[in-house]
């Protein structure tokens, strides 16, 4: 594993953030957390013409030809920016799933015009009562109806459900009831959809299927078998989160300790006091390990290696480093942190949310111990 940026990925860093810090101002974020969509439809569209929702896709639909690793930087940049918007839901949740266990078909009806703009998706997983993300406690059911599946059932904290196109429902299907996914249609009449209050500023909703009928060919890869396709959605968003992440650190960080060299105290700089020194320094230290860690396990996810334990390391790591980056960096600015006036608001509750984001750390804490055998 190379420890630094190619020059292709230097680029796409540096132009991803000059773009990001020109049109993604906190005035902006503000603005979309409070509006009803969630995101900008023009910044979506620039987005795309940089070839941002196409980058870890195949040049033949259109894509940029590039790897999941090429990838997590430009979504360190995004969370650094407190991105706002369904790229996430769409990219991650969405379009890769199809890439990897679609038909070529649904791949030609889906990836292009994703790749283009036209299409916002996402996944629905997590059903009422269950917080775990574990394919196997999925209860919903598509029952065969004929050549059709009817769903029916509801979906919890489906990202950005109330501007997709498509939804990729996991549901239970088939005689034996095995786990799979079928692209719906989200501005059907049968599927509801509520958007939820949210600590992280983004949109999750509750999404209700009222006997929704969807053809066979919506099914993604054979009836009953998709299981292994929906735990590897995870494995990737859980590694997208924790790139995601690093990117929120990063920019706190550098908040913190721009902050500590030009806040005063007793006629000096409070950065020249002990304890801030090395409250900076240890907000460093699990910057980098968060940043190694998701690194490390996005260029494994890459290069098609086995790594659950490093994808679970990396995000037991990122939700407890991140915790205490944002509690270091409350304590090194006192009161200001927490007006609506100041950014560090935004990054704390981004954090809190990514804790919780495809599995907590005890979660994974027991995917580390699984792989060690114990």
């Amino acid at each position: 594993m190379r420890l630094s940026l190619t020059e292709e990925q230097e680029m796409l860093r540096k132009t991803a953030r000059d773009f990001l810090t020109d049109k993604c101002t906190q005035a902006f974020v503000r603005q979309m957390e409070e509006s009803q969509t969630g995101y900008s439809e023009d910044l979506w569209r620039q987005m795309a013409d940089l070839g941002w929702l196409g980058l870890a896709f195949p040049e033949e639909y259109g894509g940029g030809g590039m790897s999941f690793l090429d990838l997590a930087v430009l979504l360190e940049e995004m969370g650094r920016a407190c991105l706002p918007g369904p790229f996430f839901s769409t990219v991650i949740l969405g379009g890769l799933p199809i890439l990897d266990v679609g038909s070529e078909k649904q791949k030609q009806a889906y990836l292009p015009r994703t790749i283009e703009g036209d299409l916002i998706l996402t996944l629905a997983l997590l059903e009422p009562g269950s917080y775990m993300y574990d394919a196997s406690l999925v209860t919903v059911e598509a029952t065969p109806d004929g050549e059709d599946y009817v769903i029916e059932g509801s979906k919890l904290f489906v990202p950005d459900a109330h501007i997709a196109d498509n939804i990729l429902c996991v549901t239970r299907i088939g005689a034996d009831n095995g786990v799979n996914i079928l692209v719906t249609d989200a501005k059907n009449p049968q599927v509801r959809h509520t958007v939820l209050d949210s600590i992280g500023g983004d949109k999750l909703c509750e999404v209700e299927f009222q006997r929704l009928q969807v053809s066979e060919a919506c099914v993604l890869g054979d009836p009953g078998r998709g299981l292994s396709a929906v735990q590897s959605i995870i494995q990737r968003a859980a590694v997208a989160k924790c790139c995601e992440m690093v990117g929120n650190v990063q920019r706190v960080l550098d908040m913190t300790v721009d902050y500590a060299k030009e806040r005063r105290q007793f006629d000096r700089p409070i950065g020249s006091f002990q304890a801030i020194q090395h409250y900076c320094a240890e907000m460093a230290t699990d910057v980098d390990g968060a940043r190694f860690c998701a690194y490390q396990a996005a260029w494994m996810l890459s290069e098609g290696l086995p790594c659950a334990k490093e994808v679970a390391v990396a995000k037991v790591w990122m939700s407890e480093a991140s915790r205490r980056v944002m509690d270091l960096a409350h304590q090194i600015h006192g009161a200001i942190g927490v007006t609506i006036e100041h950014g560090l608001h935004y990054y704390t509750r981004r954090a809190k949310a990514a804790e919780l984001a495809f599995g907590d750390a005890d979660f994974y804490r027991e995917q580390v111990a699984k792989e060690m055998r114990l």
